[in-house]
C-alpha cells in the first residue's frame, strides 16, 4: 500500500481511470495530473526529463510539511531507480510514504 487516502476510499487515485477513459482528464483540477497525464502522457513526474526546472512541482515541493519532502525524494528515487525498485519499498509501507533505503 503507497497511498492511505486511497486504500481508505477517500481518494480515486492520482491516474485510475484516466489512462482507461472512465475519467475525464479535462475535468481533473490538478496541475501536475493535467501535465503528467494529458499534455504528457507519463505515469509520473519521475518520467519527465524538466523535472528539476518544472513550475509546477516546485511549487508542490515548497509547501511546508514532511510530506512534500517525502514526496519530492519519492520522485527522485523513481528517476534514479525506476519503478520496480520503487514498489518494491513502497509495498512494505503502512502510510502514503516511507523509508527509501
Amino acid at each position: 500500500m503507497t497511498c492511505k487516502p486511497y486504500v481508505d476510499g477517500y481518494c480515486k487515485g492520482c491516474k485510475l481511470g484516466f489512462d482507461t477513459g472512465e475519467r475525464d482528464i479535462s475535468k481533473a483540477k490538478c496541475k501536475i495530473k493535467l501535465c503528467c497525464f494529458s499534455d504528457n502522457k507519463f505515469d509520473t513526474c519521475g518520467d519527465c526529463s524538466k523535472l528539476k526546472s518544472c513550475n509546477i512541482i516546485g511549487s508542490l515541493y515548497s509547501k511546508k510539511g514532511y510530506k512534500y519532502k517525502k514526496y519530492k525524494k519519492a520522485i527522485e528515487f523513481i528517476k534514479k531507480n525506476g519503478y520496480s525498485k520503487f514498489i518494491k519499498l513502497a509495498d512494505k509501507w503502512k502510510d502514503a510514504y516511507g523509508k527509501l533505503d
